[in-house]
């Protein structure tokens, strides 16, 4: 199997990208006090070991650490290997200061994306069915709603155009988020949802694209394939141009 082919994401971690640097990255997302990767024998990710305080659910917190992997390092790894400690944290020692001050400093360099924090499906009086989503940004949280038809293809974009009006509340640049379309294709014997996204200011514009592997559920992977093609361009590119 080659390491770019779905399937491979611990190779494609081990090989392309340090697991240093995953740890990292999930170290400052909320509530977590401490991450440890373990590397199987081929390099690729065994297992990812969290330890949190407990303002969040276990399942958020996994939640969390499948959207920032995909978002910032393109890394795809089963939920089912990620596991959820929790502890009661203590204030940082006087020798502790430094560290918690590094520790602040790479969560407000990442802390411009936005991770998924819930999707709530129901029926709606209206049009059948209301799709809420739940997104944080550091210590913010911000609510996007959207009422649709029943389906799989629907609930996916429902949760998409939900995600979006989250992502639009925590943008405070003027830019404008609509949904080009939802897809769900049958791929390497998994279904895959792809998002389209289009951004514009002013007279400019620019088509964002994303996918996720439908895991938990359509509308899960809905919200995660649209995060992972508006949080890869916030991060790269509050100082790309829009053209």
């Amino acid at each position: 199997m080659s390491p770019n082919q779905p399937g491979s994401s611990g190779q494609i971690a081990g090989q392309l990208l340090p697991l240093a640097k995953a740890e990292e990255l999930l170290s400052t997302l909320a509530s977590v006090v401490s991450v440890k990767i373990v590397a199987d024998d081929q390099g690729g990710v065994d297992a990812i070991h969290v330890l949190v305080t407990g303002e969040l659910t276990p399942k958020q917190v996994v939640r969390n650490v499948e959207s920032a992997l995909v978002a910032h390092l393109g890394m795809k790894v089963d939920h089912r290997k990620v596991s959820v400690a929790t502890t009661v944290r203590r204030p940082p020692a006087a020798g502790e200061q430094a560290i918690e001050e590094k520790a602040i400093a790479r969560a407000a360099k990442v802390g411009r994306s936005l991770y998924f924090e819930d999707v709530e499906v129901r029926g709606s009086r209206t049009k059948g069915m209301l799709c809420r989503v739940t997104l944080r940004q550091g210590d913010q949280q911000f609510v996007g709603e959207a009422e649709g038809m029943e389906g799989d293809r629907g609930r996916a974009e429902l949760a998409a155009k939900a995600t979006l009006s989250a992502v639009a509340l925590s943008d405070k640049s003027g830019r404008q988020f609509s949904l080009e379309g939802v897809k769900v294709v049958a791929a390497f014997d998994r279904e895959v949802i792809l998002a389209g996204v289009m951004v514009r200011q002013g007279r400019s514009s620019a088509l964002l694209t994303g996918s996720c592997s439908v895991r938990d559920s359509v509308e899960t992977a809905g919200v995660l394939a649209v995060l992972d093609a508006t949080n890869r361009w916030i991060e790269a590119g509050e100082r790309a141009v829009i053209g």
